[in-house]
Parts: C-alpha cells; structure tokens; sequence
C-alpha cells in the first residue's frame, strides 16, 4: 500500500467526483458538581467541552484545529486546540451556547461549525447522570463530498487511538435503537389515528346522506297526494 502523502498541489487539490467520505464524531460537556457554590467565584461546576471520534481513530491526521468559543464572561472567550485530546476544562456556574468551529489540514474543505448548549443541570431526555457526573453529547457525521486527492488520503490514512477498547459515556447503537422504535410507534399512532378518522369521515357522510333522504321523502309525499 503507498502510504505517501500527496502534496497539497494542483493534482492534489482536484476533487475526486463522485467520491464521499463519512467520519463520524461526538461532541459535548461532561460536568461534575462540587456540592456547593465555591466561595471565591460562586462556582458550582467543573466541566469539559470536548469533540471526539466515533470510531478509535487520531482526527488530528485531518483535522488542523478545533477552535471553541465560550461566554464573553470568560477571559479568554476563544480557546484553539491543535492537537487531541480537542477538548476545553473550566469552571462556572450557568449554561450557555458553545460555538465549535472545527478546521482541516486542506484549506479547500470549509470549517465545519457545531454549536453545543453546555448542560451543568439534569434536564432532558439529552442529559445523562453517570457516577455523579452529567454527560451531554451528541452524534454528528462529518461529510466529505468530492474531497481533494490530499484530503482523501488524509481521511483514509487514520491510526487508532488506543488498542484497548473505545467507548463513549453515551451507549449511541441503544440511543440509536429507541429512537428508531420511537418513529415506528410514532408513525403507527399516526396510521391509526387516520384510520379513526376515516371512519368517523365515512360515518359522518353516511349520516348526512340519511338525514337527506329523511328531509327528501316529505317532499316526494307531498307530490305523490
């Protein structure tokens, strides 16, 4: 196999029609609670933006940086992080929009933007409670559609990360599994209720066409005497 890297030229940078590459991702906040507000800031949390591959693979082989902006109450609002673990730490007290920007070693790929609502607190079916600690995350596919030469041999030439086993706090295939079990219930309620509907339809005309022929027969009497 020719595990050569392709310069970043003219060849290099043609697109590869009809050629699409999917790499998956997870991106989120875990949060741990300190059990009270902490007496220098009023701090409640320590927690941990972070963007993660799916699968057990080094994004860096592709990926240049990943830049996170925080709230303006922080001092330094944007953080860039150019190599894995991508992932900020801090402390804090509420919940606000994370904007992700995550840029490519191919300057012709655009950056890719996610935009995460950091959870401190249990709230929704999102947010998950493990070993006192809150995990929020979701599962997002990058797309690559025509990439260049250079970034297709980026993205086809990844390392695992690790030999043992890669896991994430969120059990995705189960997460995956009910979802899918959701819409099939969902679109048989729905089936159903059209169904009902159909029927009280039918009844309702039937009940009309009687009523006509009730209100018709007087007249038809009244013609015949």
């Amino acid at each position: 196999m020719n595990t050569s890297v392709p310069d970043n030229n003219t060849d290099s940078g043609a697109r590869m029609k009809g050629v699409t590459v999917v790499k998956p991702i997870v991106y989120g906040n875990v949060a741990r609670y300190f059990g009270k507000k902490r007496e220098e800031d009023g701090h409640t949390h320590q927690w941990t933006v972070y963007v993660r591959p799916y699968n057990n693979e080094d994004m860096s082989g592709y990926i240049k940086k990943v830049h996170f902006k925080l709230h303006e109450s922080y001092a330094n609002q944007n953080r860039v992080i150019l190599k894995p673990p991508y992932e900020i730490t801090e402390t804090g007290w509420g919940e606000f929009e994370i904007v992700i920007k995550i840029y490519f070693h191919d300057t012709n790929e655009r950056p890719l933007t996610l935009y995460h609502i950091l959870k401190l607190f249990q709230s929704g079916p999102d947010a998950l409670v493990n070993k006192n600690t809150l995990v929020s995350e979701s599962y997002e596919e990058i797309v690559f559609q025509d990439p260049t030469a250079f970034m297709h041999h980026l993205l086809t030439n990844t390392h695992p990360i690790t030999t043992g086993v890669w896991k994430h706090e969120t059990d995705f295939e189960e997460k995956k599994k009910k979802s899918l079990e959701n819409i099939m219930n969902g679109r048989a309620s729905i089936r159903q209720k059209i169904n009902d509907l159909k029927d009280k339809l039918k009844l309702a005309k039937e009940t009309i066409a009687k009523f006509k022929t009730e209100i018709e027969r007087p007249k038809s009497e009244d013609i015949s005497t």
